[in-house]
């Protein structure tokens, strides 16, 4: 069989802001300027899950969509869609919630569901003009 790679795309919803705790206000406001507001801000994410394998020679598949799908939906949608990731997103209350930080915790909330014979990639859009992949690739 030939490497194959599959892509199941799902969006959620959620609010931010971006800070570092060791730092005072002025340099805070200086280096993340608006996404800094205490108010905190929201972005409709699109996310894209990449796998990359060697499909099941008799099924053909690398994954069943339907459970890669569920997989998204447990592991990230009902964990993030709607929520304030600062306030409420454990990984948060430490790491600033960038599009990078979020891609990378996406990633390590799915790998452990995944077979080790398959390549998992995160491509996450903050915006249309903005966004990041985990693990990054050229």
């Amino acid at each position: 069989m030939h490497q194959t790679a599959l892509y199941r795309t799902e969006h959620f919803n959620a609010a931010h802001r971006l800070l570092c705790h060791d730092w005072n206000e002025e340099k805070n406001r200086t280096v993340f300027g608006k996404c800094f507001s205490p108010n905190y801000h929201g972005h409709n994410y699109k996310l894209t899950v990449g796998l990359k394998g060697i499909p099941d020679a008799q099924t053909g598949y690398l994954a069943d969509t339907k459970w890669l799908s569920a997989l998204i939906q447990r592991q990230v949608i009902d964990y993030m869609d709607h929520r304030n990731l600062n306030l409420d997103i454990e990984e948060f209350k430490i790491l600033n919630p960038t599009v990078e930080n979020i891609a990378c915790v996406i990633y390590n909330r799915l790998r452990p569901f995944i077979e080790n014979t398959i390549d998992l990639k995160i491509e996450l859009y903050e915006t249309e003009r903005n966004r990041a992949e985990y693990p990054a690739t050229w």
